[in-house]
């Protein structure tokens, strides 16, 4: 599978943006999908995963929690990503990637397939 990302940008504190990470192929139900970000200086880190269709189990990291929501549309081969309220701290690359099959974890080794990444930048 193929992920294309995107949505990325330039907003203030307190502000939302949605992120879309759109797939190839017809097979995209049968795929975890995980949002992950990588800060300057940083290492890449879990922000959200959603499991595949058989089980909508979703998980956030605690930094997170309550202002981002990840959510997924099988017809159109995209997942998303809404974040809300969003912090100067929020400030990274962010990558959208899956694994075919129920998530593994919240590890960058969990999954298999990565997009390229789609700035964020949060102005204080």
């Amino acid at each position: 599978v193929q992920l294309q990302a995107s949505g990325g940008g330039l907003v203030q504190a307190g502000g939302s943006l949605r992120l879309s990470c759109a797939a190839s192929g017809r097979t995209f139900s049968t795929y975890a999908i995980g949002w992950f970000r990588q800060a300057p200086g940083k290492e890449r880190e879990f922000v959200a995963g959603i499991n595949w269709s058989f089980s909508y189990s979703i998980d956030y990291s605690d930094s997170v929690k309550g202002r981002f929501t990840i959510s997924r549309d099988n017809a159109e081969s995209t997942a998303y990503l809404q974040m809300n309220n969003l912090k100067p701290e929020d400030t990274a690359v962010y990558y959208c990637a899956a694994v075919s099959g129920p998530k593994r974890g919240t590890g960058t080794r969990d999954y298999d397939y990565w997009g390229q990444g789609t700035l964020v930048t949060v102005s204080s």
